[in-house]
């Protein structure tokens, strides 16, 4: 399947932009950019509500655990009858307090991951800039031929059919979708190549030199976490060697746009 062959229905021209933005936790903001690239629209999650949010769930949780407790001993034959006599000799209204306490505590410590981990989207008509993990890709406007949503996975790629990048995203699609057409991007609500992408099984021909151990090695990194940042690296190593790589469930999907 070729670029060509995308149909009218998964398509966005540039002059067509999608619905407003939903989620309370998703936060836009339009700031002036350079004056040779004019307007930036920044998409990005709202820190302050993703790590309250995270917050007040630990909470939530930690005092169930405390009413989970009080119910499991009262049941002679349920598990985790040590952990649950442990937990309700503590009297109340400690034991509640405690499990709140202890429960917002982790929830904060997962909001910052999770405020650490999101994706933050620049959009303006010179290019596009992704930050995630305290860094951030920069792309020209004539890097950017397509903009694709890839299931949870926001994709860029280039006018030879080549990924650009591709990140987790978890921003509202259709304010994405608004943005980058406003700015005169082509936008698709799926991959265009994806009917392209083989299986990886270790030894199988028809990579380049290189290939076959740095998906040996992706997958072993990927393993350990599946999004490490080795991964990511062995992903731009790959790329280096014109190899396009997407997972889904565990296992490495691949293939190889032919360059002009």
């Amino acid at each position: 399947m070729t670029a060509g062959d995308m149909s009218a229905g998964n398509m966005r021209d540039t002059g067509r932009s999608g619905g407003p933005g939903a989620g309370g936790r998703r936060e836009s903001r339009t700031e002036k950019g350079d004056p040779a690239s004019g307007e930036v629209i920044v998409l990005k999650e709202s820190a302050w509500f993703l790590t309250l949010f995270c917050v007040a769930c630990g909470a939530g949780i930690g005092w169930l655990v405390t009413l989970l407790a009080h119910w499991l001993v009262t049941l002679s034959w349920a598990p985790l009858q040590g952990p649950a006599k442990l937990l309700t000799s503590v009297p109340e209204p400690w034991l509640g307090i405690g499990g709140v306490v202890v429960g917002a505590g982790l929830g904060l410590v997962l909001g910052f991951i999770a405020v650490h981990e999101s994706l933050s989207v620049s959009v303006s008509p010179g290019g596009v800039v992704l930050g995630v993990r305290d860094s951030s890709q920069e792309f020209g406007r004539d890097e950017v031929a397509l903009v694709v949503r890839d299931g949870k996975q926001l994709v860029l790629l280039g006018p030879d059919g080549m990924e650009v990048a591709r990140e987790r995203c978890d921003l509202s699609w259709a304010r994405l979708a608004e943005a980058f057409a406003e700015h005169g991007y082509r936008w698709a609500d799926e991959d265009p190549y994806r009917e392209e992408f083989q299986r990886w099984v270790p030894g199988m021909p028809g990579l380049p030199e290189g290939a076959d151990a740095l998906l040996r090695a992706r997958e072993a990194a990927r393993k350990k976490e599946e999004n490490s940042e080795d991964a990511r690296e062995l992903r731009g190593e790959l790329l280096r060697l014109g190899v396009v790589v997407r997972d889904e469930k565990r296992r490495q999907y691949w293939r190889m746009p032919v360059r002009p």
